[in-house]
């Protein structure tokens, strides 16, 4: 009898931190609720919302507000429950070629500080890992002093293995076989969890829990970072592969007479719409590849060249849209200013290449959180272990972090 209490005790206690986190996720992703509408969308009762709801603001995570949509119509309104001004953060860090930004973000994807340094002397893991360190410890000079840091979440344009964040190749930074969490948590000097993944992966999930992509359960994020890569939300849910490298079309041959790729294929997506193709079309220095993005911005009318790059990145969206049939693909990095310049052309070049059937259903569409896709990413997987368990996620949270990482 003992165990069995023991084990219904023990079972009910992991239903209530699940709950918690449940609803601690519906306000980070809706913002501001009332328990009226967190009673409906939980299915719990109203008692049990009020007990979840005391305990998240005795833990310095919500607090009473108004909620962002109020109820019309007779009866007292429903109490809201909103994100504490001064509760939890992460560390989101999107790490480029030649910049690395890094951002303190609170629930609600709110971004409270960040700092942005230039990668130019030294590409080695550990002295760009000295660069993060350093920038981290910048943002987090004036947080809260009792607000917890849960975790740093870092986006990496390369392959990275699912199951520890070992960056496997990341071939624009040259890096082979690196542990880059666990460099910059040794130039900190601090034990926190650390999470790395893909960029395409994360500006995917960005995209689907609070921008173009909300409501859509499938939708592609194509990213252009000097290389290309796609995140690919399918069902809902990431498509993530044996061990974590689904989504690398940057090597995807599309263009059989196309130009030799240094991976040993011709017509890759890098070779015919990458960086340096796009740098060749409008005659821009080949070794700055890395600012096109800024660069495109001060474009008002598309050459002749860019055109065609274009019409190149239509025909290879159209094998993506034929294989995993998106309702959305969203196109970041310095896709975002290419296409403003080239829609028709992108367009047109979709149509003649992919599937009547699935292209009747795909939109493509900029990033709603413009250049912020991948950085709030990295934000949402290093928050996800607070939105499984809060109480243990708090657990293994650091307060005063401005002072413990003082200088």
């Amino acid at each position: 009898m003992s165990r069995q209490r023991s084990g219904l005790g023990t079972n009910q206690e992991g239903v209530r931190r699940h709950n918690l986190g449940t609803l601690l996720r519906h306000v980070h992703r809706a913002g501001a609720m009332s328990r009226a509408d967190l009673t409906l969308q939980m299915g719990l009762n109203r008692s049990t919302i009020a007990g979840l709801v005391a305990e998240l603001e005795s833990l310095g995570v919500t607090e009473r507000a108004l909620p962002a949509h109020p109820r019309t119509g007779a009866g007292r309104p429903s109490a809201g429950v909103g994100l504490s001004q001064s509760g939890p953060f992460v560390i989101a860090v999107d790490l480029g070629v030649d910049r690395v930004v890094v951002a303190r973000v609170g629930l609600g994807g709110n971004i409270q500080n960040r700092a942005i340094a230039t990668i130019v002397d030294g590409r080695e893991a550990w002295q760009v890992g000295g660069t993060v360190a350093a920038l981290i410890r910048k943002v987090v000079a004036d947080a809260p002093e009792n607000a917890p840091l849960v975790g740093i979440g870092i986006s990496v344009p390369g392959l990275v293995r699912r199951s520890d964040g070992l960056i496997r190749l990341a071939p624009n930074l040259e890096w082979h076989d690196v542990s880059f969490g666990s460099i910059v948590l040794a130039a900190l000097g601090v034990d926190v969890p650390v999470l790395v993944a893909n960029d395409a992966d994360l500006g995917a999930l960005s995209e689907h829990f609070r921008g173009a992509g909300v409501g859509i359960d499938d939708l592609i994020y194509v990213s252009g970072n000097v290389g290309v890569g796609a995140g690919v939300i399918t069902g809902g849910f990431r498509l993530e592969g044996a061990d974590g490298y689904a989504g690398e079309i940057g090597h995807l041959s599309f263009n059989p007479s196309g130009h030799p790729c240094h991976c040993g294929n011709r017509g890759c997506w890098e070779t015919e719409v990458g960086a340096h193709a796009i740098a060749k079309a409008i005659g821009y220095p080949d070794d700055q590849v890395a600012q096109l993005g800024e660069v495109l911005e001060g474009f008002r009318d598309p050459t002749a060249e860019l055109r065609g790059i274009g019409t190149q990145l239509g025909h290879g969206l159209a094998s993506i849209v034929n294989a995993f049939n998106p309702r959305v693909v969203v196109l970041g990095g310095y896709f975002r200013e290419l296409f403003r310049l080239v829609r028709t052309d992108v367009n047109d070049a979709l149509a003649e290449r992919a599937l009547p059937a699935p292209l009747e259903s795909v939109t493509l569409t900029l990033p709603g959180l413009g250049a912020d896709s991948v950085l709030l990413g990295a934000a949402e997987i290093a928050l996800e272990p607070l939105f499984v368990d809060p109480v243990a996620g708090l657990g293994t949270a650091i307060t005063s972090v401005g002072t413990k990482l003082a200088g």
